[in-house]
């Protein structure tokens, strides 16, 4: 049986980890607008991540608006390259059936 990282398997969290993946970093507010998600549960899906070590946040002012960015943690890559291999596993599997 191939097991899933769960934490990274949810749509939204995924989407985090695949953009931040291929981008230095992303604003909250790219972030919500790539992915197509409400601030409450973008904030929720990203605080899940930053508690598991695999995004970091930082938080500034740009002038005197409040700024939040968000960047990809080396234990994220990792965790995503996992994922990515199992999921592949997983499909080959399927179509070998």
């Amino acid at each position: 049986m191939i097991e899933l990282d769960s934490l990274i398997h949810e749509r939204v969290r995924l989407g985090i980890v695949s953009a931040l993946a291929v981008n230095e970093s992303l604003s909250f507010n790219a972030l919500k607008k790539l992915l197509d998600t409400t601030d409450g549960n973008l904030s929720v899906h990203a605080r899940k991540l930053e508690q598991a070590g695999y995004i970091t946040c930082t938080k500034f002012f740009e002038g005197r608006l409040p700024k939040t960015e968000y960047y990809l943690n080396p234990a994220g890559r990792n965790a995503l390259e996992r994922y990515l291999e199992r999921m592949e596993a997983l499909i080959r599997a399927t179509r070998h059936r």
